[in-house]
C-alpha cells in the first residue's frame, strides 16, 4: 500500500528525471546549426529521401563550379509536420531533379535546412503546414 510520502517521492524522482531530459530534448530539436539569416538555392538530383522521424532528410547532389558533385544533405521538419504542409513520403525518389532553397550549415559544409523545395512536376513545398492566412484576406 503506498503512503502520501511514498507517493511525494515518485512523484519528486518523476520531476528530477524530465529536469535531467530536458536540456537533452531542447537541444536536439534546436535549429541552431544553421544559419536562418541567410538563403542558398540549389539544383540537382535526388541521392536519398528518409522519411523518418523526428526530422525527414533528403541528400541531394548539386554540381559545383568546378565540374565535381557535392552530396548535400538537407532537413526537414517532422514527417506529420510535412503531411500538413501537403508532402507525401511517395513525392520523392532517388534520381528525381529538385530546386531548392535552404538555410545553410553556420560552419560551411554542404547542408542545410529547407526552406522550400521545387519537385520535378513543379509543385513547390515547404518545410510543413503552410502559415495560415493574414488577417483581412
Amino acid at each position: 500500500m503506498s503512503t502520501p510520502r511514498h507517493a511525494l517521492m515518485r512523484l519528486a524522482l518523476a520531476v528530477a528525471g524530465l529536469a535531467a531530459v530536458a536540456p537533452a530534448l531542447q537541444a536536439h530539436h534546436s535549429f541552431a546549426m544553421f544559419d536562418q539569416t541567410k538563403r542558398v538555392t540549389l539544383a540537382g538530383s535526388v541521392a536519398a529521401f528518409q522519411w523518418t522521424n523526428p526530422h525527414v532528410i533528403i541528400e541531394v547532389d548539386v554540381p559545383n563550379t568546378n565540374g565535381t558533385v557535392g552530396l548535400w544533405t538537407i532537413e526537414l521538419g517532422s514527417p506529420s509536420m510535412l503531411v500538413r504542409g501537403g508532402w507525401k513520403f511517395t513525392d520523392l525518389k532517388r534520381g528525381d531533379k529538385i530546386a531548392l532553397v535552404v538555410n545553410p550549415l553556420k560552419q560551411g559544409d554542404n547542408g542545410g535546412l529547407l526552406v522550400q523545395v521545387t519537385l520535378s512536376d513543379g509543385r513547390v513545398l515547404g518545410n510543413g503546414a503552410p502559415p495560415p492566412p493574414s488577417r483581412g484576406q
